[in-house]
Parts: C-alpha cells; sequence; structure tokens
C-alpha cells in the first residue's frame, strides 16, 4: 500500500523558515517525480516545487524561487521543502505527491499518490 504522509508544518511567523518533509513508502520512488502542492481556503491547488526521477533536477514555481530549497534523499524516498521569508499568504494546507513519470508536472491532477497535506499558517 503506497503511503505518502508529511511533517513538519505547524505556525510561524512572517519572515521566518520552514522545513516539510514527506516520507514515501509502499514501492521504490526513484524513478518516480515528486513534488509540494499547497491548497489555501478557497483556492485551487497551487503546485511549489519538485524534484525529478532518476537524476533528481529541482523545479520550482516562481513564487518561491530564490527562497526555497527542495531535496530528496533516494534512500528513504523522502523529500524535503525548506521555505525561507515566508508570507501570511502562503498560509496553506501542503501535500506531497508522487508520480510514475520522471518529469515534474505542475498540475497535481497529474500525480499518482498523494499525501493528506500538512497545515501550515503563517501569521503576520
Amino acid at each position: 500500500q503506497v503511503q505518502l504522509v508529511e511533517s513538519g508544518g505547524g505556525l510561524v511567523q512572517a519572515g521566518d523558515s520552514l522545513r516539510l518533509s514527506c516520507a514515501a513508502s509502499g514501492r521504490t520512488f526513484t524513478a518516480y517525480a515528486m513534488a509540494w502542492f499547497r491548497q489555501a481556503p478557497g483556492k485551487d491547488s497551487e503546485f511549489v516545487a519538485g524534484v525529478t526521477g532518476g537524476d533528481f533536477r529541482a523545479v520550482y514555481a516562481d513564487s518561491v524561487t530564490g527562497r526555497s530549497t527542495i531535496s530528496r534523499d533516494s534512500a528513504k524516498d523522502t523529500i524535503v521543502l525548506e521555505m525561507n521569508s515566508l508570507k501570511p499568504e502562503e498560509t496553506a494546507v501542503y501535500h506531497c505527491a508522487a508520480r510514475s513519470d520522471a518529469y515534474v508536472a505542475n498540475r497535481l491532477a497529474e500525480y499518482d499518490y498523494w499525501g493528506r497535506g500538512i497545515q501550515v499558517t503563517v501569521s503576520s
């Protein structure tokens, strides 16, 4: 049974940093693209960052480029997203996702698996 489990969310102040982790299990994900999405109340899901399968290249949304780092531990099938200079408008539920294709897609519907999500609240 495939599972993606997110951890590391919570309440932070604007300008703070945050580290989110996603542990995948149930199969080997080395060849899978993995990514983070977020969904704020009343809004569509938004791509944040991803890592390609195989060569593990990072891909970022314009909104987080330059202040975020995504990394991947293939031995543990884990990805980590570190975000700096957080803004109140980044308050959302953050989901980890994986797709059976090496390329990162920016729509959650193109992913085969995703986790339950974790709340991140950025206070002003």
